[in-house]
């Protein structure tokens, strides 16, 4: 359940930007006052015409002065709305910065139950109607309250308590209904909401999967899925406008039977000599300014219901506290040797652990090579080392900090991470290499992707360089996006390189030619390479096979190779397996 309720939400925001509301309210203050005083003028004008005594010169200055009070209005209606949505749009600001910040620290499991539209929607959707319920709704129920009680006061005060009286017997009935109405507005608002990000999420993931779709000739297939979400988007949306629309039938059913009963007291007053036509006229007058409180309520109470349900799906995520705590109190630190002391994780709802009683040291400087068949917990020692999850028992040290001593920031600005899906951004080349440096020169990227064996195709592409790869390097071989990820993470240059078998989609040739970049530059660099093509792993310092999570062999590539266990076994057959594919 959310910590924080919108109203507590929108009262701390209005705290801390005080300033502008007050000013947007006395704006709205002096509207309301010239609107009260609108009609007492009128009915003044008009009772001076009954008695004939309103000269021309004295009747044109009474008229100017209305008019000049609907022209004061006007400006200052554009002005509060200036002074308000300024504000208003700095909370929409914040929530979605407060909301990036939080996705940033979450941990995959995170990403696990909250799908990838759902959060975009939270991000548009979910924060435009907070957006509204802090500023429109906010002053618009400020302005309809004050409007309300001025006009309330005048009708009961200035006019006729009587009529007042009458007029005023409709007002519960139309209450009453508003508070039905603003119930089932809040359910259908948080229906629409959630279907709208189930429909963005198909968006989402069917863009992001067109090539599979399209090999699969499952075009029609989603695009009937589609038209049922946005089906399903469109009529829950339509169910909360219908019901927002029964404001309006209230509101002039109200008015209507306020109207009548007004109309029929004032004419037996009027006729009794009780009331003067132009007090009736200025009653009448105030009775029709009660038309925006009452709409006024009915749009406040549609924006606050859109709000409250849009705050109900975007608080729980802002208030989850990231898996692994970014609470370290080092922002530096000296990298050197990396050791693992009785290193055990189990990943929740699983009953074996992922990696029990790792202990290992690495000087710094040299290269470690992980074995071990898939499910082995490989990867999680990456995962582990990149506090992507948090170790359940043991510790590692890098130089003289250990892990969780170091604020998360620093931590991943000394690793440079290859996964074996390597994410490219929608850029060019020479961006994607130069994202952690993006101030690198040309010369420094083009002897990065040299390195990564990468140089010679970019050049043969028709911008080089500056060729775009589309979305998640849509464009590319699955072999060149390795290469450019393996060439940004090299112009990086971090103290410590993670190559999570960033090789995969590369042929034997070009992992020969990377591998020995690699050993001729990274000689001053800590570096841990995964990998299922023992190749790779040859020349290393150190080699470990995991199997179940636990250390089963270790030592160098002829060590391992001469004991006879699972690496010399693979090893014989991925030789057996070269030999073949070269004959």
């Amino acid at each position: 359940m959310p910590t924080m309720s919108l109203f507590a939400l929108v009262a701390d925001f209005v705290r801390r930007h005080l300033r502008a509301y007050l000013g947007a309210a006395a704006m709205l203050l002096g509207i309301s006052l010239l609107i009260i005083w609108i009609p007492r003028q009128v009915g003044r004008i008009i009772d001076q015409l009954v008695a004939h005594q309103a000269s021309p010169a004295r009747l044109a200055a009474d008229l100017a002065l209305v008019l000049l009070a609907g022209v004061a209005i006007y400006f200052l209606r554009v002005g509060w709305r200036l002074q308000l949505f300024a504000a208003a749009y700095r909370l929409g600001v914040e929530l979605r910065d407060r909301l990036y910040q939080r996705l940033t620290l979450q941990d995959p499991r995170f990403f696990q139950r909250h799908r990838t539209g759902e959060l975009m929607a939270m991000a548009t959707n979910d924060i435009d109607a907070i957006e509204m319920a802090s500023g429109e709704a906010l002053l618009a129920g400020f302005d309809g309250s004050l409007t309300l009680v001025l006009v309330v006061a005048m009708m009961t005060l200035g006019v006729d308590w009587r009529l007042a009286a009458v007029a005023l017997l409709p007002f519960p009935l139309m209450a009453t209904s508003f508070w039905w109405i603003a119930r089932r507005i809040h359910l259908h608002s948080r229906d629409a909401l959630d279907r709208f990000a189930d429909m963005n999420d198909h968006v989402q993931e069917s863009l992001s999967g067109v090539r599979t779709l399209r090999a699969l000739g499952l075009e029609a297939k989603s695009g009937e899925r589609l038209s049922e979400l946005a089906g399903q988007a469109s009529a829950a949306s339509l169910a909360a406008q219908r019901w927002e629309a029964a404001y309006e039938p209230a509101v002039g059913v109200c008015l209507a039977t306020a109207t009548a009963l007004t109309l029929g007291m004032g004419g037996l007053l009027v006729w009794r000599g009780e009331l003067s036509v132009g007090t009736l006229t200025t009653f009448s007058m105030y009775l029709g300014q009660m038309i925006w409180p009452m709409f006024a309520a009915g749009w406040v109470l549609s924006l606050i219901e859109r709000g409250k349900a849009a705050w109900s799906r975007l608080a729980p995520v802002l208030d989850e506290a990231p898996h692994v705590p970014d609470d370290g109190p080092r922002a530096s630190f000296d990298p050197g040797d990396l050791v693992f002391s009785g290193l055990g994780f189990r990943y929740p709802g699983q009953t074996r652990d992922a990696l029990d009683d790792i202990h290992l040291r690495l000087l710094a400087g040299q290269t470690l090579g992980i074995a071990g068949a898939t499910g082995a917990g490989k990867s999680t020692v990456l995962r582990l080392l990149l506090r992507q999850v948090q170790a359940g028992r043991g510790a590692i040290r890098w130089g003289d900090a250990t892990l969780p001593d170091l604020k998360l920031g620093t931590l991943r600005a000394a690793i440079s991470w290859v996964p074996q899906e390597p994410f490219l951004f929608s850029a060019s080349i020479s961006e994607n290499i130069a994202l952690a440096k993006p101030r690198a020169d040309r010369a420094a990227i083009e002897q990065a992707a040299r390195l990564a064996a990468i140089h010679e195709d970019i050049l043969r592409f028709p911008q080089g360089y500056e060729t775009p790869v589309g979305e998640r390097g849509v464009t590319l071989s699955g072999g060149q996006r390795q290469r450019i990820a393996i060439a940004r993470a090299l112009l990086a240059d971090a103290p410590l390189l993670l190559l999570d078998d960033a090789l995969s989609a590369v042929d034997t040739d070009t992992e020969t030619r990377i591998l020995a970049h690699l050993r001729d530059t990274c000689r001053t660099r800590t570096v841990i390479v995964i990998s299922h093509r023992l190749s790779a792993l040859m020349d290393a310092d150190q080699i470990v096979v995991l199997h179940d999570g636990r250390i089963v062999e270790q030592g160098g590539h002829d060590s391992l190779v001469a004991a006879g266990g699972w690496y010399a076994r693979q090893w014989r057959y991925q030789q057996l397996q070269a030999s073949l594919e070269s004959a």
